[in-house]
């Protein structure tokens, strides 16, 4: 069993990496080097919250782009990331 650990950079502590890296660019690869796996799952949970909330396409280039800004967001820069309104359930535009 392999033990290796990283130091997670959003939650600051010692932790297992995830197994592979998301996506095949330089973003995948600090999201393997820099954020643990139980962090990594709580992002894909937003995400998820994201895609709902606001209809997105993860095809579309320009939700794509928005998810990766919610990422650095979120992940790298310490914020909470997109505010998810759920009162306005259905009527919010992309």
């Amino acid at each position: 069993m392999n033990e290796t650990k990283i130091r997670c950079r959003r939650c600051e502590k010692d932790a297992a990496p995830i197994a592979k890296a998301p996506f095949k660019s330089d973003l995948g690869e600090r999201i393997l080097a820099q954020v643990c796996a139980a962090c990594w799952q709580d992002w894909l949970k937003q995400q998820t919250q994201l895609i709902n909330h606001y209809g997105l396409d993860p095809r579309d280039k320009r939700a794509r782009e928005f998810l990766y800004e919610q990422i650095e967001q979120v992940l790298f820069a310490g914020g909470p990331g997109e505010d998810i309104d759920t009162t306005k359930q259905g009527t919010v535009e992309w």
